[in-house]
């Protein structure tokens, strides 16, 4: 996954290069609170300088590498039960009984979906979210929106966000102390296998905030357009 992760960081930056940029002095029309959101990109590179990437190089370092790919996979295949619900709300039945396939072969044959068995079934993962649904029934993404804690969003993201929680991780918990301790979890080794990409990123990257913002945009869609099913990954305060 870091080298899947590292070589789209790659692509996304040499086609940024390529993007068109606003004239000096004139706001950026995807952008346009972009002062504000450099203030909550620097705000968000603090908390994860702080808090969220030591403890990713502390669990990365302690934790045994099968482990990691144990609780990657358990996270996974959760999250392939509620793309599987968005590709039936887009009315794409087929990808719906796909990734449904997906979450319960690897919940019985993958131990708890600890083991990744579906893709051997040639089961390929093809991530969605509400967002993303939200995208296919024509819902724009309006504008770029940098958030607290959780990064780089839209318009459309953070008004998917409520109903994204409902179909997470934590929805498969009662005690939310459990949903908590998941979810922390769940960031923590996300994180993880971003540090090889984020130091990629430090290399490359002029402008940080507008590396991630490109990227962001990029990925998830723009005006009336359903974002990539190949949108597999997620981004975290400042990888």
């Amino acid at each position: 996954m870091n080298a899947r992760v590292a070589a789209l960081l790659v692509a996304v930056a040499v086609s940024a290069c390529a993007s068109v940029v606003p004239p000096p002095g004139e706001p950026n029309p995807r952008d346009p609170y972009e002062s504000v959101n450099r203030r909550m990109f620097a705000f968000n590179e603090r908390l994860d300088a702080k808090v969220l990437k030591p403890a990713a190089q502390s669990y990365q370092t302690l934790v045994p590498e099968p482990v990691r790919d144990g609780v990657r996979n358990f996270f996974g295949n959760l999250g392939d039960a509620w793309s599987a619900v968005n590709w039936l709300l887009q009315g794409d039945v087929h990808r719906g009984v796909e990734q449904g396939a997906r979450f319960a072969w690897n919940s019985t044959l993958g131990v708890a979906g600890l083991f990744d068995v579906s893709t051997s079934f040639g089961l390929d993962k093809r991530s969605q979210d509400f967002g993303q649904t939200l995208g296919a029934w024509g819902v724009g993404a309006g504008p770029y929106l940098v958030l607290p804690v959780f990064g780089p969003s839209s318009f459309r993201d953070a008004a998917a966000l409520p109903v994204n929680s409902m179909g997470g991780s934590g929805w498969w918990f009662e005690s939310q102390r459990t949903q908590i301790a998941m979810r922390a979890l769940e960031v923590i080794g996300l994180r993880a296998d971003l540090l090889k990409a984020g130091d990629l990123v430090e290399g490359i990257a002029l402008d940080k905030y507008t590396f991630f913002r490109d990227a962001y945009l990029q990925r998830r869609g723009g005006k009336g357009k359903k974002p990539s099913e190949d949108d597999d990954f997620e981004v975290v305060p400042s990888p």
